[in-house]
């Protein structure tokens, strides 16, 4: 006798050959790919042909500060001090409470764009840890919707700030994954090295992830992105260590920066690009011509470092927009790192999955070359797109979101009726009396 699918999602579009496939799934896997009609299966999903892609990664995003934009005061310079200054007296207000609801507007939001796997940054400067409390509550509550990591992130520094050491520690005791640091804000260099030392040596204790927030400047002497690479390669801990923004990388001359783009590689650390908050962030301190604010994408992922991208602020201090979609994040990037080839637009949107996978090491993550196997997870993501070059100049919306076999979220796509009224007269009274056309 065969025991029927759980379910049997017919049509759909393979990337890349654009082939149409069947998907058999039991247990939250895929158990057969074909054409599969005729298959017993207790529920049937038609696809008619829409694009498959593995779900977004989202491998960067502060969940503490989401959706404070405003809230008490706007930062109206738009620069990074002023951020800074703004949270460092929003944080004093912090609740449980607060922290859960904005945070989990904010997971709805990035569930519905089709994010399945998602690392927070979360600042610890508070002394009772309120904010990070309140993201592990949330990391387990939605366990059984998306993988979640969480990041302990110093904002005020590890030098500069003694206290924040103990609590990194203590944020690891209560489950957090990983630590960070933030040594192009400590007051001298020896001080942001010995931060990322201090960082590290967390690390290697307690077989945690590093995630550094590193060179977020526009300064060419600021060379922490060696350091971070020469500790991944010292500690062992090599693929655990991400390095996020890296934006001085832009302007090194070239020379050194071929000499890091060596280094960085033979680590193996991970480079998270964050073009939304760093397009309007940096460059603000150039006189014209301004930098473009970014790390050097192209170059990086040409010599075979893995890239990410994240969408990092959604509403806050730091930057006042912000979806929760990751093709913002990819169509931005696309623009300041000149890859709009079509080439260029598939490892783009690669970015946005498969580099953001490996950066937080997540294994078994997406389909191996060809489309999905036998055994693969069932998560993942149907698009009215016909190739991923499509979605980055759209930025739509998945129309359907599958979670280990489940459908967890639709979006219906917008329909515009252009209206075609005789005269402006009948076209007012149509609205005045509510006609449809």
């Amino acid at each position: 006798m065969t025991i029927p699918l759980d379910l049997l999602v017919s049509e759909v579009r393979l990337p890349g050959s654009g082939e149409l496939t069947d998907l058999g799934i039991k247990g939250g896997k895929i158990t057969a790919v074909g054409k599969l009609a005729g298959a017993a299966a207790k529920n049937v999903f038609q696809a008619r042909g829409r694009l498959l892609l593995p779900p977004f990664v989202e491998p960067h995003v502060h969940l503490d500060t989401t959706l404070t934009a405003g809230d008490p005061v706007w930062n109206e310079s738009g620069t990074l001090a002023e951020g800074i200054s703004v949270w460092a007296s929003r944080k004093k207000q912090l609740t449980r409470e607060d922290v859960l609801a904005r945070a989990e507007r904010t997971l709805e939001l990035f569930i519905g764009y089709g994010v399945l796997y998602l690392r927070a940054m979360v600042d610890i400067g508070d002394p009772k840890l309120t904010a990070l409390r309140a993201v592990l509550e949330l990391k387990d509550k939605y366990r059984d919707r998306m993988h979640m990591q969480v990041i302990a992130f110093p904002q005020d520094g590890l030098v500069a700030c003694p206290e924040n050491v103990a609590r990194l520690e203590e944020a690891l005791r209560l489950g957090a994954d990983g630590v960070s640091a933030v040594p192009h804000l400590e007051r001298t260099r020896e001080d942001g090295i010995l931060s990322l030392r201090k960082a590290f040596s967390l690390a290697e204790r307690y077989g945690a992830l590093v995630h550094v927030f590193c060179d977020e400047t526009d300064d060419d002497a600021s060379r922490y992105l060696e350091v971070c690479a020469a500790l991944a390669i010292e500690t062992g801990l090599g693929s655990k260590v991400t390095a996020a923004h890296a934006n001085a990388a832009a302007y090194y001359n070239e020379p050194y920066f071929q000499k890091l783009l060596g280094l960085v590689k033979q680590s193996g650390l991970s480079i998270v690009a964050c073009p939304l908050i760093n397009s309007v962030m940096q460059g603000r301190y150039d006189t014209s011509p301004k930098g473009r604010g970014i790390t050097r994408i192209q170059d990086f992922h040409r010599a075979g470092v893995n890239v990410a991208l994240a969408h990092d602020d959604i509403r806050t201090p730091f930057y006042p927009l912000g979806t929760g979609n990751p093709l913002d994040a990819a169509h931005m990037a696309a623009h300041l790192a000149h890859m709009c080839g079509r080439r260029d637009l598939n490892d783009i949107a690669g970015m946005i999955t498969y580099g953001g996978a490996k950066a937080m090491g997540i294994a078994g993550y997406g389909f191996e070359q060809g489309g999905p196997k036998v055994d693969d997870p069932a998560s993942f993501l149907l698009f009215d797109a016909p190739d991923s070059a499509e979605l980055i100049r759209t930025r739509s919306a998945p129309r359907y979101v599958f979670h280990q076999g489940l459908l967890v979220a639709e979006t219906a796509p917008a329909i515009t009726k252009l209206l075609h009224a005789a005269s402006d007269e009948m076209a007012y009274s149509r609205i005045k009396t509510g006609v449809r056309l």
